[in-house]
């Protein structure tokens, strides 16, 4: 296997590794969410994860994402990954901080004895979503601690985390300085996290994109009008020159269940070189139309003055279901947006705040004074969440 110049690369950060402009994500080619013993696992299905990791090495993606909570992800991977050359693959996994630190101890051995590794290239603390867990993270003899301990021991190489966060909080954690690089959600259909991509650029860290077709609108599925705004390309291949138009931006996870779902990817990266070309005159049309739908003065201004949800009585997030609404109403990605919306008052801190079910007006608009939409956005939280409600979702790691 050659991994040298198969694929454009980026320099991840202060890592100074050569990241594959794709990743290849390990939270789909697993046997479902459910860890299980390697003698329970079907031997098919570390076959396809074999199948899988091979035709990514074929593109010359070596670097492989997984974490201690997909199933048995770790499990199939420490079966397949000897079959390589270890000095040619970038293995991460993630492990979340925990307020007992012996407990996020015992789990880092067990991702490494899944693994069946002695070093781990990337490792990240998974799921940093609040101060809350990063102050688990930064306790005396916490993760923080520990994961720098490992690092100076060689069986880590460089420490990272992934974030579900609030703007705020995302950024906090980035600028503590103790990091290397960060997996966080970017594309066109969510633009709010590019204040921490910068920050990230600040601190030379590397940034990954976590989970660009399904987050980041359902697009292996696009609504029809989608696909005519993006064509010639196909909306995955659009959203992908998007965001490596955008030079801080050094990988996206494509989350691959079968070896085919590579094909589409590998098509694009005929285009990687003119990025911005390629991607800027379709983002342009798509935010013309959203215009026409919409109206550009709601579609320039809609997010100003909203709080984050956790300011905002009842938990309501506001600004994250009018997103949903506005890609909903205008491009019919009402699957997509049902698919995000159902998740709000399900998951913790993984998709933080409530959805529009219940909310008392003028306590929401003394919460949205700064709006210029204070008095309208009411209603429009009630034909959200009529438009988009439906029997509440689980994660997939929850399923």
């Amino acid at each position: 296997m050659s991994t040298s110049s198969d694929i454009p690369r980026r320099r991840f950060g202060r890592t100074e590794l050569a990241m594959p402009v794709f990743s290849s994500g390990g939270m789909r080619f697993q046997h479902g969410w459910t860890d299980l013993p390697l003698g329970e696992i079907p031997v098919e299905s570390t076959g396809n994860v074999l199948d899988c990791v091979k035709a990514a090495l074929d593109l010359g993606i070596n670097h492989i994402e997984t974490a201690h909570g997909y199933g048995p992800s770790e499990r199939q991977l420490g079966r397949v990954l000897p079959q390589f050359n270890r000095e040619e693959l970038i293995v991460q996994t993630k492990v979340g901080p925990t307020e007992n630190p012996d407990e996020f101890v015992a789990t880092f051995e067990e991702s490494m004895d899944r693994l069946q590794l002695d070093y781990i290239d990337l490792f990240g603390l998974h799921g940093i979503n609040n101060a809350e867990k990063l102050g688990w993270a930064l306790q005396p003899g916490g993760a923080i601690e520990k994961a720098l301990q490992w690092k100076k021991e060689g069986r880590i190489r460089h420490l990272g985390f992934s974030t579900h966060a609030s703007m705020p909080d995302m950024v906090q954690t980035i600028n503590t300085g103790v990091f290397d690089y960060v997996n966080l959600h970017w594309y066109f259909v969510n633009d709010f996290n590019l204040r921490a991509i910068e920050a990230a650029r600040e601190q030379d860290m590397g940034v990954f994109i976590i989970s660009p077709n399904e987050k980041g609108g359902k697009l292996f599925e696009p609504p029809p009008i989608l696909k005519e705004l993006c064509a010639p390309l196909h909306p995955m291949q659009f959203n992908a020159l998007y965001c490596w138009s955008n030079e801080s931006v050094h990988t996206l996870s494509l989350g691959i269940s079968k070896p085919s779902d590579l094909i589409l990817h590998a098509q694009t990266l005929a285009y990687y070189h003119e990025a911005q070309e390629h991607s800027a005159p379709i983002a342009e049309r798509i935010r013309a139309y959203m215009n026409e739908k919409l109206g550009a003065a709601w579609c320039a201004t809609w997010h100003q003055g909203i709080p984050e949800w956790d300011r905002i009585p009842g938990g309501v997030n506001v600004k994250e279901i009018l997103r949903l609404y506005n890609y909903a109403k205008a491009l019919d990605m009402v699957a997509f947006a049902k698919m995000r919306y159902n998740l709000l008052g399900q998951t913790d801190d993984w998709f933080p705040g409530n959805n529009a079910a219940s909310f008392q007006d003028d306590e929401l608009k003394l919460a949205l004074s700064c709006s210029p939409y204070c008095d309208e956005i009411p209603q429009m939280l009630r034909e959200a969440h009529a438009l988009l409600f439906d029997e509440p979702k689980k994660r997939l790691s929850e399923s």
